[in-house]
């Protein structure tokens, strides 16, 4: 029985199982902040251009006592692409920016010119 719950504990606290979970709170976190983002700020604005803040309820297509909401469909399109757009500012560009600046710093140095490899192997041999 303590042979099973070691292997339950070495399995719960590895660092990639620790890291997913991390990332999924943060994610839920991000997707709440982004969703206050489009219902409060971006949605206001286009209702303010286009006079209705909410679409799902202002384009409907009725035929034959059939409610064709194709606002909430568009309503849901706004909302993916302002969610992949701030994912794409704040995660993606950042990340790409980071891991840019931490290959370039492993880069190797510059070959030597070959001049200055001859002037070494000379100054080498006189000092023999």
């Amino acid at each position: 029985m303590s042979n099973l719950i070691k292997e339950f504990k070495e399995f719960a606290l590895k660092g990639n199982l620790v890291q997913l979970a991390v990332a999924f709170v943060l994610g839920v976190a991000f997707a709440a902040v982004v969703s206050a983002l489009v219902d409060q700020i971006v949605m206001p604005i286009v209702g303010i251009i286009f006079g209705e803040p909410d679409f799902s309820n202002a384009l409907v297509l009725t035929i034959n006592d059939s409610r064709i909401l194709f606002g909430a469909f568009l309503q849901a399109v706004v909302v993916f692409a302002m969610t992949a757009l701030a994912l794409f500012l704040f995660v993606v560009k950042p990340y790409n920016a980071m891991q840019a600046r931490y290959e370039k710093g492993e880069e190797e140095p510059p070959a030597t010119p070959e001049e200055i490899e001859l002037l070494r192997e000379i100054r080498d041999s006189l000092a023999k």
